[in-house]
Parts: structure tokens; C-alpha cells; sequence
């Protein structure tokens, strides 16, 4: 039973509320609105947790009750707060620098929660508690000690509001508002009167972070708009521009603009966080990229210094800095901090600085897309940018909602595996060290080094053990001409940074590859998967294609079997979103667009209205993935890239043309379910084809998954076992007919660390020093190669170290008698992203990796 009451204050819901015996409430497990004569919610209420989150605080481009979409592909939740014991939320649209029908919530205690009905939207992530007038500044919205709420007209200050620091000439009073545009303001905390200070005074592009700190202001913006000057920039940019040059780091004393870097930067902080104290003297933290590493510089006694940290996704990379909304450092209860920064968790110590670098420690990484996070009423909360409709064709209206749960959760989703360099091919000064990159934490330590000179180089490896800039010797490596080495540090070395010193002037690559040993198995997952029908079993499955409706806030289910290898449908429901129960029968017509497969050049353009409302789009026909003898072959537009392959019955049955291949499933992130295989894809454009080369896998399940779609915050999974029970994760129609799988993004890592077999040949006809297909190495752990030859020959196997290296590294030579079978077992912590084999002979060979 749903139940609705129109023109109800928040006062009367929760009296209402709590008339109800809680057992009551449990037992049909409702969610409760109230809401205007027009349909606006004005609040809800809602006990329903799984996985952590919890389904009645989804939040959308509006807040009608009958779920009627209008407009804006996009709705992450930019920013949280917590005041007067209540979590303050903002969600945003894409680009809305004028409004929009995005809103401020307010959530209480017993996570009943109210809709602002002042909300002006646009697409803000800004918060700052300002001291001497007690006030929450979130967004364009100004919240008092007593919870009332007042707004800066979007007329008086336009834009994308990213971030609000105190004033360095009149803090009391005034306030910094940055916006992604750039526009610096500022704002009177009393009388909301604003003035705009700069337009766009700096390089770079898509503004993103900004605090006060040390006497100064301190600015970042994370991409480049593509343009090589400006009339209002208040910085001079004496050389010309690199391929490099994208986003700022800059200082403004209240006059005077200063360049500190130009990289992608986003978030800038100090331990004191949105509880901005006055005159702070605290190390200030900024957090930024490039191609090689995650950068965070620390200002500190006027001086500035750099660290470098690997990267567990490339998700975040393109130089655009769309797909950094919004990478941050804060406290999440009992004192402890951490940061999130491209896909991974870090511990972050509170006491980071100059001459105290030690502490900072991997977590875990994680698939979700998360624009802030803080503690509140003794849990971590986490916002999350959700369900798009930027690049998902398959889901009607955006909508995300948040994750709550224990700190110690967080260490327990994804592996502390992550990669960077310190050099790319990059002209190295003789005897000067590196910048120090982070070794603390992980478990396998694989050091790549190549030269590209023709001259002969000599590396040396050097670590500081404690993190207070005391640098010992650890161990030199000398490079042949145009040559290759890596290195495994051993678990005993203890330290926090590592560098790297050359003896000779060289262009060098040096590529960190970090690996957790701890990965998890099947049985992390056995029970909360155990509904979910394994490749092998026979019994009868409930196979569904999905729709996250653009009407109304309902899950449109497309019901049937698999058939000839083809998905068929039998019965169509709707999943409601307030009873969570199947009705018959489907309302949204443009859901028939779930029952089409992506397949390699389709494109979506977000910016073409009718071309995102109808999915038309361009195909070459081809399915995304296939196989032959040796391995799945991904098919891109223009290459291929072959990978491990799954249980046979994923080819026979399960093919591209039964199960949904690629979606996303976190705004601006895909997924891809390959022969039983979840990966992460990165892209560079919404709407374009995924970076195929950067893909990690994620967890293999062995499983009879046909869909996978996020909706109401949560992940949704067909392919149930139909005489499952149901439970908190599987909910069943009344017919028997269909039932459907509910849990979190990141319990996906709970199926099992990614395995399987296959390479780029089996038993193929192989042309003499004609490199093979790149294979898939990253994410695998315990890894072998089988090579065979009908005759004698010799067979190179290259390496690609890092995503951004134009070639591969020779790795090893294998001299392969006619007949003979060698095995050759990679070290302990070995890992590299792809592999590629080379005969010096024409043959018939395989090349054969078994991962385990």
C-alpha cells in the first residue's frame, strides 16, 4: 500500500509517522510521501535499506510525484553538509548555470526527508560553514542556526557554483563564490548582496575547487576548453601552451593572480574542511592529475611541494575535466580523513605536511561516482552520481541517491591496486631526484623502467622509511641502450615515498604497477549472489530487460527466456518504486528501447535532443564482442583487443546478441558484461566509444547475468534463480513469473577477483615479426603463459607498462623447439595492462595465459 498526502506539512508526516507502530511500518516496508496540490514532494519518509542504501532518498531533475521527466540528462548530488544535526544535500544538473528544477533536501535523524520548496537547482557542489555569522553557505542557499533558508537569486549570480571560501579582506562580512565558468564573486553573508569580482581571470577551464588559507585564496580548475587566450585572464602565459597544459593551480592575495601549476587540479582543502576557521595557517592541500599520476601539492611556510599517487581507474583522465565531479579530502568521523581521488579510497592523516608525509594509506577503490562524502550520526555517507542519461539510451530520467554505512565497509569493497608513473618517455635531468610517488600500503610493488636513448643509463632507487624527507639508497638498476628492467620491491622494504635518481640526462619511462594480494574469491559472495542462477545450472531463470522510466519514478521489466541465443519476451511489468512489487503491464513506451543490445559505433549525442530521446543512432552492424579458439575479441571501431575467455556456455548461449554487453551504470562510467566477466570501461566523451585500452576487469561471476541496470540508487541484476526465496536483494512478481536482484555498485567486487584463460593465438597461423593482438593483463593476480610452435622459433613477449606509452617493452625471449610446450610462470606481484607475442618464423603457435 502506498500512502499520500497531499498538502501536508513536514510536521504533520512525521506525526503521521510516527503514529504508525514500527512494526507496522517494516512489515509492508513503505515509503511515505507528502506533497502539494500540484504533485510537488514536499517530503518522505522510507525504512528500506540494501546495501546501504536507502531507496526513498533517490533524488532527481524535480521532485513531481508522478515522476513526469521534463528535462536535464544529469542529477549527482554535488555537495553535503550537516547542521543542526540534520544532512544537507544539493543535487545538480549538467550544465545549468541559469536554474533548474534540481533541488535542496534536508534529512533528519530517522532519514525523513524534506524537499526545499524554494530549491532554484543549477548545478552546484559549493559548501562552507561560515564562522562569525553561523551560517551554512550551500550552493546559492544560506542556512541559519535555526534552519532557515535563504537564496541568492540566480540573477544576481549565475553560474555553476563549485566552491565558497572566506573573504581575505573582509572575512566577517564576506564570502568567495568560484564557479565552473570561472566567475569569481564575492557575497555578504547578511544582506545576500553580490559582486562580481572576475570573469574567467584564469586558464584553464571547468572550475572545481577554492579555499582560503595561509592569507590567500587558492583556485583550481581541472580542464581546458581548447582556447589559447583570453581577454579577461589575470594571468600572463608567457610560453606556449604543451599537450600538457590543462587546468590551473592559482594564488590571488586579493590584487594579484599567481600560476603555481598548470595541471588538471580539483579539490583545495585544508584539515579544517568546510568548517572554515579564520586566519587558517594550516598545510593546504590541493589535489590534481596528469597523464602519469595523481598529484597532491601541499602549501606549506610559503612553499610549495608535490607527491605523486597511482590511479586505480582512468575514468577521470580526459582533459576535458568533465568527469571529476568532485574528487575531495575530508573528515569522515573520529578525526580521520580520507581522500577519493580517481576510483580509490586513501587514508588520509589529519597531520599531512612538509616534514610529516607519513600515513597516507590505499583503502580500496571503488566503482562508484562519488561527489562528496562526510560522517553523520556515526556512519559515512557517500553522494553518488548515478543513473545519466548523458550516454545511457536505456534509462528515461537521471537520478542518484547516496550510501550509508560503516567506514571499515569501504576497505572491503574494490582491491588496493592502482598504477602511475614518474616518467613518461620524459627527458629525465642526470642527478636530479624525482618527484616522490607513494609506495606505502600495497601489497605487490612492480617497478617498470625503460630507456629510450641509445645511450646506457643507470637508475637508482631511493625511499624515505618515515615520511620525513630522509632518503636512503634502496637499489640501482642499469638500463642498456633503448633497453627494460623491472623491479619487484620485496614486502619487507617499509616505506612511505619512493624516488628515482639518473645518472645521465635520458628519455625514460618509469610506470608503478600496485596489486593487492588479498583479492577475493566466489565465496566473498556465495551468499548475498546465491539467488543469482550460476552458467551451469539448469534450473528455470528469470531473464529481464530494464528501463528506468522517464514518466514516472518506476522500473520498467521486460520478462522472458533465452531462446536461440536471442532474448524473447513473454511478460512486462512495472517495479514500483514506492511498494517495490511487480504490476503487470508497461506504461512508458519509450522503454522499448531497453530491449536493444549496444552494439561497436553506436553513439548517443547528449546534446541532440531527439537523437538522446529516440536513440537513433549510427551502427556498423557489428556485435561489441565474439570469440574463436584463442580468446573473446573486443571489437572497437578500429582495432581489436582480445581477452580472457569465460565458461564455455557464454559462447553457445550467452552471447553479445543475449545479454546486455556495455551500459552506464554510474553517470560518465560503463560497464561492460563480458562472457562472464564484469569490466570497467573508461570513456573520454559521453556518447562516444569507451577507452577499450584502459579497461580494468572488475569481478568474474560465472553467472547467468542478461542485464544490468542501475535504478533508485541501487544496481539491479536479472538472471535470478525463479525458485529463489525472496529476501532483502530479491524481490519476485506474485505470478512467479519474474523476479530481480538489488544491491550496490560495489558489490560487484563480491563475486570473485577477475579469472580466465585464452591468449592472442591457439593453435593460429602466425606470420613472421608480426605483433599479435594486445591480450589482457591488468587486474589478473596469479598469471602463467603456455607457448607451443610446430617449429623452431623464437617468441617475444612485450609488455605495455603504462596506458600512455606509445609502444610496448620487450619483456622476455623464449627460444621454442618444434613441438615443445614451454610454461612459464609469471613472478609473484608481476602485473602489466596488455600483452603481445612475436614470432621470429612464420608457425602455427598459441600463446596460451592461464589466469587463476
Amino acid at each position: 500500500m502506498k500512502i499520500t498526502l497531499l498538502k501536508t506539512s513536514l510536521l504533520s508526516l512525521i506525526l503521521f509517522c510516527f503514529s504508525c507502530k514500527s512494526s507496522e511500518v517494516k512489515k509492508v516496508d513503505q515509503q511515505t510521501t507528502a506533497t502539494t496540490d500540484k504533485g510537488e514532494i514536499t517530503a518522505i519518509f522510507g525504512v528500506r535499506n540494501i546495501s546501504g542504501i536507502y531507496p526513498h532518498l533517490t533524488t532527481y531533475a524535480h521532485a513531481r510525484e508522478n515522476g513526469t521527466y521534463s528535462f536535464g540528462n544529469e542529477c549527482g548530488i554535488g555537495g553535503l553538509a550537516v547542521w543542526n544535526e540534520k544532512l544537507y544535500m544539493i543535487n545538480y544538473a549538467a550544465h545549468e548555470p541559469k536554474g533548474s528544477e534540481h533541488k535542496l533536501y534536508i534529512i533528519d535523524k530517522d532519514k525523513k526527508m524534506e524537499v526545499y520548496q524554494g530549491s532554484i537547482g543549477g548545478t552546484p557542489a559549493a559548501r562552507m560553514i561560515h564562522k562569525e555569522s553561523n551560517q551554512l553557505l550551500i550552493g546559492p542557499y544560506v542556512i541559519s542556526s535555526s534552519g532557515d533558508v535563504r537564496v541568492i537569486p540566480i540573477k544576481d549570480m549565475k553560474g555553476r557554483l563549485t566552491a565558497i571560501a572566506r573573504h581575505l579582506k573582509d572575512p566577517e562580512n564576506m564570502v568567495y563564490y568560484y564557479d565552473m565558468e570561472g566567475m569569481l564573486y564575492e557575497v555578504n553573508v547578511h544582506t545576500l548582496k553580490v559582486n562580481k569580482l572576475y570573469h574567467n581571470p584564469l586558464p584553464g577551464w571547468h572550475g572545481k575547487g577554492a579555499y582560503t588559507s595561509q592569507n590567500r585564496l587558492v583556485l583550481a580548475n581541472n580542464g581546458e576548453h581548447g582556447h589559447e587566450g583570453n581577454k579577461h585572464w589575470q594571468i600572463k602565459i608567457e610560453n606556449k601552451k604543451s599537450k600538457e597544459d590543462n587546468g590551473i593551480l592559482a594564488e590571488f592575495d586579493g590584487e594579484n593572480f599567481k600560476l603555481i601549476e598548470r595541471r588538471q587540479f580539483t579539490d583545495v582543502t585544508t584539515k579544517n574542511g568546510i568548517n572554515a576557521v579564520p586566519n587558517d595557517q594550516s598545510p593546504l592541500w590541493a589535489m590534481g592529475w596528469d597523464k602519469r599520476s595523481i598529484r597532491l601539492k601541499v602549501l606549506e611556510n610559503d612553499e610549495w611541494k608535490t607527491f605523486l599517487l597511482p590511479k586505480a581507474t582512468y575514468n577521470n583522465d580526459p582533459s576535458h575535466g568533465w568527469f571529476t565531479e568532485w574528487p575531495r579530502i575530508r573528515e569522515i568521523g573520529d578525526g580521520k580523513m580520507m581522500m577519493d581521488m580517481h576510483g580509490m579510497f586513501f587514508d588520509f592523516p589529519s597531520t599531512f605536511s612538509h616534514n610529516n608525509t607519513a600515513g597516507i594509506k590505499p583503502m580500496g577503490s571503488h566503482l562508484r561516482y562519488i561527489p562528496d562524502f562526510l560522517s553523520w550520526n556515526d556512519k559515512v555517507v557517500l553522494a553518488t552520481d548515478e543513473t545519466s542519461i548523458q550516454g545511457n539510451p536505456y534509462a528515461g530520467q537521471p537520478q542518484s541517491n547516496l550510501w550509508i554505512g560503516e567506514r571499515e565497509e569501504l576497505w572491503n569493497w574494490g582491491p588496493k591496486s592502482a598504477y602511475g608513473a614518474i616518467w613518461i618517455n620524459d627527458e629525465v635531468i642526470a642527478n636530479k631526484p624525482s618527484l616522490p610517488f607513494l609506495i606505502a600500503g600495497f601489497d605487490n610493488r612492480i617497478l617498470h623502467l625503460s630507456n629510450s636513448d641509445k645511450t646506457p643509463v643507470t637508475i637508482t632507487i631511493q625511499v624515505d622509511e618515515n615520511g620525513t624527507g630522509n632518503w636512503k639508497e634502496l637499489q640501482t638498476i642499469a638500463l642498456e641502450k633503448e633497453g627494460y628492467q623491472y623491479y619487484i620491491f620485496k614486502e619487507d622494504v617499509k616505506a612511505e615515498w619512493v624516488r628515482l635518481v639518473a645518472n645521465k640526462t635520458s628519455k625514460l619511462t618509469a610506470a608503478f604497477h600496485f596489486t593487492d594480494n588479498k583479492l577475493k574469491n566466489s565465496s566473498d559472495g556465495k551468499e548475498l549472489f546465491k539467488s543469482l542462477a550460476g552458467i551451469d545450472e539448469d534450473s528455470k531463470v528469470s531473464h529481464t530487460k530494464l528501463y528506468s522510466n522517464k514518466i514516472n519514478y518506476n522500473l520498467s521489466v521486460y520478462a522472458g527466456e533465452i531462446e536461440n541465443n536471442n532474448f524473447k519476451n513473454i511478460n512486462s511489468y512495472e517495479f514500483l518504486k514506492y511498494d517495490f512489487k511487480f504490476v503487470k503491464g508497461i506504461k512508458d513506451s519509450t522503454a522499448t528501447s531497453a530491449l536493444k543490445n549496444k552494439k561497436v559505433g553506436e553513439e548517443v549525442d547528449f546534446y541532440n535532443k531527439k537523437s538522446a530521446d529516440t536513440s537513433e543512432a549510427k551502427e556498423n552492424g557489428k556485435e561489441i564482442w565474439s570469440e574463436d579458439a584463442a580468446s573473446v575479441i573486443l571489437h572497437a571501431e578500429n582495432y581489436q583487443l582480445r581477452l580472457p575467455k569465460g565458461h564455455a556456455k557464454y559462447s553457445s548461449q550467452f552471447s553479445a546478441k543475449t545479454s546486455r554487453v556495455t551500459r552506464e551504470v554510474e553517470s560518465e562510467r560503463e560497464l561492460a558484461n563480458i562472457s562472464g566477466t564484469f569490466y570497467e570501461l573508461p570513456l573520454y566523451k559521453v556518447g562516444k566509444e569507451p577507452l577499450y585500452k584502459m579497461m580494468r576487469p572488475v569481478a568474474t561471476h560465472n553467472k547467468q547475468i542478461t542485464e544490468f541496470n542501475t535504478w533508485n540508487g541501487l544496481l539491479v541484476l536479472s538472471g535470478v534463480k525463479l525458485d529463489a526465496e525472496a529476501s532483502e536483494h530479491v524481490y519476485k512478481s506474485d505470478d512467479g513469473n519474474v523476479a530481480i536482484w538489488f544491491g550496490g555498485i560495489d558489490d560487484l567486487w563480491s563475486f570473485g577477483k577477475p579469472v580466465g584463460e585464452g591468449g592472442p593465438w591457439k593453435n593460429s597461423q602466425v606470420k613472421a615479426n608480426q605483433l599479435s593482438d594486445m591480450y589482457l593483463m591488468t587486474g589478473y593476480d596469479q598469471k602463467s603463459v603456455v607457448l607451443e610452435s610446430d617449429v623452431d622459433a623464437q617468441f617475444e613477449l612485450l609488455i605495455h607498462i603504462n596506458h600512455y606509452s606509445d609502444q610496448p617493452v620487450l619483456f622476455k625471449t623464449f627460444d621454442i623447439k618444434a613441438g615443445q610446450k614451454i610454461t612459464y610462470k609469471f613472478p609473484q606481484g608481476f602485473s602489466a595492462h596488455w600483452a603481445q607475442l612475436k614470432s621470429s618464423k612464420a608457425c602455427k603457435g598459441s600463446a596460451w595465459f592461464v589466469y587463476q
